[in-house]
């Protein structure tokens, strides 16, 4: 047997976390507060209406398809090794310790990228509140002051760090009542805005029609390119149940099965909005219409009174919780990987520390909410559109990371994966498939992002913004691999992770027995 310290034959071992303490419900509830579907849905919806018009639900359900199909990857990958590292330990295990840890690095600086954005909503929504509530506009005017926004955007940060580096069970309880109340709300919002256009109270009554769900009829290839990287951001954060696979009550089944109800329900509910608004409201380019550039950062807030009524600022109120709930739980994955990569010396020891109360990598919780803030405070003094252009280039590192995880399936699983349709299907064809198709994504992507028009249109020296971030994130995490290669030469030896090949014997072998 193999004891909480002592590594399988797979190099995988424990880290000191608390095991047993997250079921299916647990798992889903963080992880449609990762996804949090109020915050990115106002946040995308307008961006994904500009690129591809009506086509949203299409481009919704696209960028649904390879999500799917790398889930069957991320699956069987946590079923052989369930490790809090994923991407960083799976990647390792199949290509090496350099692919392995630019897997990780993909992750970590997208979910930095994500919470700065998480942050920065919360802060818009927050004074969108208050001016609701009180009836005063001028205080919504207030998030727009730099000092103002990066102080209260720093205050919400150290909330959710606070709460992330407590126990997970702590974090159950506080995301069961804001995923709750999230949910409730915008079914509320989609359904009402379905039937009041359909009885004819609508602003702009556009009829549902089925060239809706045709992505054929999208303007442009580049404008679907576009719209998926969007649209595969809303769909991003259900990985995050499987960084907590050691800390579940079935760590090969438990956060598999949680990715799957997750992504389903996320996928119903965006549908549901994204109907629901274009029927309502069309997608013209002036008034309350999707495609009014003037409304496009917070599309909900602009329709809730017209749709909603008195009770409008519960849209308002959903976002708001929505993002600082997501602040929460999102911290749990970067602080994970962070963990794992310091378990298996692929960064400083120090962030393998876990809490002895409260059994979380606390020291790797604090670290990647600084670095989160302080890439939040610069780039708002840089760009006014920090949210959008952060969205677009958080987009481009999703398709990195996950397009590496599933090869990563592919190539771990290629020996195994031809023992029977079923492990063809789910070891092989579907993550290839969803792999290729996402580095396809993140390569075009991150060619158009060099357009000055791309993205929110900001530029440094005439290259896009998007792209200057996209480049810089890149080479600053290959810079930072061939520092820790000269301090840390064991792992990148493969003497500490050894890639390996699944050869069949893991389906059955428990790697955590107690």
């Amino acid at each position: 047997m193999t004891t909480a310290t002592e590594k399988s034959d797979t190099g995988i071992s424990s880290k000191g976390l608390a095991p047993g303490t997250v079921g299916v419900l647990g798992a889903v509830v963080i992880g449609i507060s990762t996804i949090a579907p109020a915050y990115t849905f106002t946040a995308a919806i307008g961006p994904t209406v500009s690129a591809v018009g009506v086509q949203v639900p299409a481009i919704i359900l696209l960028g649904f398809i390879p999500m799917l199909l790398v889930a069957f990857g991320y699956r069987e990958l946590n079923k052989a090794m369930p490790d809090a590292g994923t991407s960083f330990t799976w990647a390792t295990r199949a290509f090496g310790p350099y692919v392995g840890w630019m897997g990780g690095w993909g992750l970590i600086i997208a979910t930095v990228l994500v919470l700065s954005n998480l942050a920065g909503i919360a802060v818009d929504f927050l004074f969108l509140l208050i001016a609701q509530i009180t009836g005063n506009g001028a205080i919504a005017e207030m998030a727009s002051n730099p000092f103002i926004n990066v102080a209260v955007c720093l205050a919400f940060m150290a909330g959710a760090t606070w709460i992330s580096y407590r126990d997970i069970s702590t974090a159950q309880k506080v995301q069961y009542w804001f995923v709750g109340f999230q949910l409730l709300v915008l079914v509320t919002f989609g359904v009402t805005a379905l039937v009041r256009a359909q009885s004819g109270d609508a602003i702009q009554h556009t009829p549902i029609d089925p060239s809706w769900f045709n992505v054929l009829q999208a303007p442009s290839v580049t404008s679907v390119v576009a719209g998926l990287s969007l649209s595969i951001f809303i769909f991003w954060g259900w990985d995050v149940v499987l960084t907590m696979n050691e800390e579940a009550k079935d760590p090969a089944r438990t956060p598999g099965q949680a990715a799957a109800i997750t992504i389903v329900i996320v996928l119903g509910l965006y549908l549901l909005l994204a109907i629901g608004l274009l029927t309502f409201a069309g997608n013209g380019d002036t008034g309350l219409g999707l495609g009014n550039p003037d409304i496009q950062d917070n599309v909900l807030f602009f329709l809730s009174d017209p749709i909603m009524g008195p009770l409008g600022w519960l849209i308002s109120l959903a976002v708001l919780s929505s993002s600082a709930a997501s602040l929460q739980s999102t911290a749990l994955s970067p602080a994970r990987t962070l963990l794992a990569m310091g378990h298996y010396k692929a960064v400083p020891a120090r962030f393998a520390a876990v809490h002895p109360r409260f059994k979380t990598p606390g020291f790797a919780a604090v670290m990647s909410a600084l670095v989160a803030s302080v890439f939040y405070a610069v780039m708002r003094f840089i760009s006014e559109n920090v949210l959008w252009d952060t969205i677009t280039a958080l987009g481009m590192m999703v398709c990195f990371y996950y397009g590496i995880t599933a090869l990563s399936a592919v190539w771990y699983f290629r020996v195994t994966a031809l023992t029977s349709f079923k492990r063809f299907l789910t070891q092989m064809l579907s993550p290839l498939l969803g792999g290729v198709a996402l580095m396809v994504l993140f390569v075009q992507t991150l060619v158009d992002s060099f357009d000055p028009a791309y993205g929110s249109g900001s530029e440094i020296g005439g290259v896009g913004l998007v792209g200057i971030l996209g480049v810089f994130m890149l080479l600053l995490g290959v810079v930072l691999m061939l520092v820790m290669r000269v301090k840390s030469p064991a792992f990148f030896r493969g003497e500490v992770l050894p890639k390996g090949v699944n050869h069949g014997d893991l389906d059955t072998k428990a790697l955590f027995i107690k």
